[in-house]
């Protein structure tokens, strides 16, 4: 327990009355939205079970959903859109998401902990794997990876072809073999090397015809 609210406690004891965890999910991916989320628990709240998404399995991830909404004092999911990403880039996005959700969620005496993401103008502190160390970050990876897999399955009905309820977006070689197969779809992250990569096979294509 003392290991996963380690930063939580450290922070109550300097005075702050809420700690808010944040983290994202979709930095990675060729396709889809970026999902970030903030998560507020009442002070002394502790689930061990609560921990890093990416350490759960998908089950889990669902059943630590409904605990982690159920038990906050507040939370707030905020869905980044493919273009703003484009138009950001991911780090930037993320850093805007982190930010908007501290706005949002915005209490006297609250302090951010962030899954290594800097922030300007709010006081936090940015942990290296944070969701691993910060019961907090965790909450809020969960929220966000849901989040996530929920639209990209969600597009996986309307884009069949490219396989999106299995790699979720990521650049993995079944996604890279659709890509190429069919081009990039609307949700397809355009700065994204693999398609920027096909957006110049199919312009060279076209020129030759």
């Amino acid at each position: 327990m003392s290991n996963l609210l380690e930063y939580e406690n450290r922070y109550y004891d300097l005075g702050y009355d809420y700690i808010i965890g944040l983290d994202e999910a979709g930095r990675g991916p060729m396709a889809g939205e970026l999902v970030v989320a903030g998560v507020i628990f009442p002070k002394g709240f502790y689930d061990e079970r609560i921990f890093d998404s990416k350490q759960l399995t998908a089950k889990k991830r669902e059943a630590m959903y409904q605990i982690i909404i159920e038990n906050a004092l507040a939370y707030h999911i905020e869905v980044i859109s493919v273009e703003d990403v484009d138009q950001l880039n991911v780090y930037s996005a993320s850093q805007k998401g982190m930010e908007k959700c501290c706005q949002i969620l915005k209490k006297e005496k609250m302090f951010a902990l962030t899954d290594a993401m800097p922030l300007h103008d709010i006081e936090h502190l940015s942990i290296i794997k944070g969701d691993t160390l910060s019961m907090s970050i965790a909450a809020a990876s969960i929220l966000a990876k849901v989040t996530r897999d929920h639209l990209m399955i969600d597009y996986a009905k309307k884009y069949p072809q490219y396989g999106f309820e299995k790699h979720k977006g990521y650049v993995t070689k079944a996604h890279k073999e659709a890509l190429r197969k069919y081009g990039p779809c609307p949700i397809h992250r355009k700065p994204f090397k693999p398609v920027q990569e096909v957006m110049k096979e199919q312009i060279s294509l076209n020129l030759d015809i």
